[in-house]
């Protein structure tokens, strides 16, 4: 299974890069993840926030690759254990579909993107800074395979 974890923002600082890059070289061919950066619109005091949203969530959809299941990183989406995050991913790898995981911009994500979305999910009730979702996310995936292979790093 690919997994495309595809997000608006470029250049972040190294220790974001480093992190994510260590996790996502970790993970075998089988089950590998790669990152999708998209450029953020630029923001400015008068600019029209709805507008920038929907572009940012089209240049997003426009990254998923053909035939990959989508799911949306939400505040208000599903939030789930390791374990349960694991079977997801199980799942997702079971029916033997690519996933696209989407993050969107500072202001979110436009509703006709999240229609498209299979399922949201959330990290957290709380707002994170988009270098931490990265490594966050990398971290847990890392983690959920570790957890379907009997792999030593999880020790929940």
């Amino acid at each position: 299974m690919q997994i495309n974890l595809i997000s608006i923002g470029t250049r972040m600082p190294a220790w974001v890069n480093t992190a994510f890059n260590d996790y996502a070289k970790r993970l075998p061919r089988e089950f590998s993840l790669q990152l999708v950066e998209i450029a953020a619109i630029k923001r400015s005091k008068n600019c029209n926030i709805a507008k920038i949203i929907t572009k940012e969530s089209d240049a997003l959809l426009s990254a998923v690759p053909k035939g990959n299941q989508i799911i949306a990183l939400d505040v208000q989406g599903k939030q789930f254990s390791s374990e349960q995050f694991a079977k997801q991913l199980q799942e997702q790898q079971n029916n033997g579909m690519d996933l696209s995981l989407l993050v969107g911009g500072p202001d979110g994500l436009s509703d006709a993107c999240l229609q498209c979305c299979r399922q949201r999910w959330s990290l957290s009730l709380m707002t994170l800074p988009h270098p931490l979702v990265r490594v966050m996310l990398a971290e847990q995936i890392y983690r959920a395979w570790s957890m379907l292979t009997k792999h030593p790093y999880h020790r929940g």
